[in-house]
């Protein structure tokens, strides 16, 4: 093959009818219409000399050639997303766009207020935040489709030696119940008091939940024997939970601010029992970071980090590697 088989736009149209699972979907998330996205991937198809759909079932199903195409299209659509933004770059923060990942507690009640920070400051430029588990944000910050996440759980191990992980700040785990609760009298409540509990959890697979387990245990408390009323999907339905009188919860002190402020639920403080969790900043030092993340680390991050954690941001900002990283099936040229 002498010249190059496809467009950028056929490698969107496929990457768009594999995230969807369909023509007619990836059609509608891309504003044309089905004949046309039939149409590109037949003409992709014969330009190949390969089909890459098999057409068989309901569901649109890639070959092992359209799965072959559709891994190394990702990797040519993020890096020319990449190009684009260090061409923005030269505007000087006037233009370009910023993507910070961040897992669900954080994303809720910490980023929105750096994020407003940042735009205060540099208002051309284009925020986008990206909530979801600790596991799926780190392979996106690994995979340059994040410029920087934070997050409060433990980044899978086999990216521990492409990402730069930074220790950022301490996130405190708080018990609240109902203000009419009986131990809501108390100044602070015993160990013994947890299991005469009702609780209302995340699910039991989510990033908080298996830190509480983690730090409950270290605390010499038996997490089995507490008792779990009901798991809930958000940190706002747990809250709501509790204020109607349903159970107990442990979240985040930032996710409670204000209904402290309001009286509508109630710290309980344990005798003997602090629970906190590190939160961390990831970023991929081998590929290029723009000036927009740049200054979100300089300028933003150091005004919400703990004070023993600043010195670690200043690291991260020294090992900024301005160049562009192309990848081959080997690794990095």
């Amino acid at each position: 093959m002498s010249d190059i088989p496809f467009s950028l736009d056929q490698l969107r149209i496929l990457k768009a009818i594999a995230d969807e699972g369909s023509f007619k979907r990836a059609a509608d998330s891309l504003f044309v219409s089905q004949p046309a996205i039939s149409l590109q991937i037949q003409n992709l198809e014969k330009q190949l000399s390969v089909p890459l759909f098999d057409r068989g079932g309901r569901k649109a199903q890639l070959t092992e050639a359209g799965n072959l195409l559709l891994a190394y299209g990702e990797k040519i659509i993020t890096l020319c997303q990449e190009t684009c933004r260090a061409i923005e770059d030269l505007q000087n923060l006037q233009g370009g766009t910023l993507i910070v990942g961040a897992s669900q507690t954080t994303g809720t009640y910490l980023l929105p207020r750096m994020i407003g920070l940042f735009h205060q400051k540099y208002p051309y430029v284009s925020v986008q935040l990206q909530v979801h588990s600790t596991r799926r944000t780190s392979w996106a910050v690994a995979n340059g489709q994040v410029d920087l996440a934070i997050i409060g759980g433990e980044v899978p191990t086999e990216l521990h030696d492409v990402l730069e992980i930074i220790p950022y700040a301490e996130d405190e785990l708080a018990l609240i119940i109902p203000p009419n609760h009986p131990l809501a009298e108390q100044e602070t409540i015993a160990k013994e008091d947890l299991y005469n509990l009702n609780y209302i959890t995340l699910d039991s697979q989510s990033t908080i939940r298996k830190v509480l387990d983690q730090v409950l245990t270290r605390c010499e408390i038996n997490t089995s024997d507490l008792k779990i009323e009901m798991e809930l999907n958000s940190i706002e339905a747990i809250k709501n939970a509790v204020q109607s009188g349903l159970g107990a919860s442990f979240v985040s002190v930032t996710a409670i601010e204000k209904e402290l402020k309001m009286g509508i639920i109630h710290r309980a403080y344990i005798d003997d029992v602090e629970i906190k969790r590190t939160l961390s900043v990831i970023v991929n030092s081998n590929r290029y970071r723009s000036k927009a993340a740049e200054a979100f680390i300089k300028e933003i991050l150091p005004q919400f980090s703990s004070e023993n954690h600043v010195s670690e941001l200043d690291k991260l900002s020294k090992n900024n590697k301005q160049y562009l990283v192309i990848e081959n099936d080997k690794g990095i040229i």
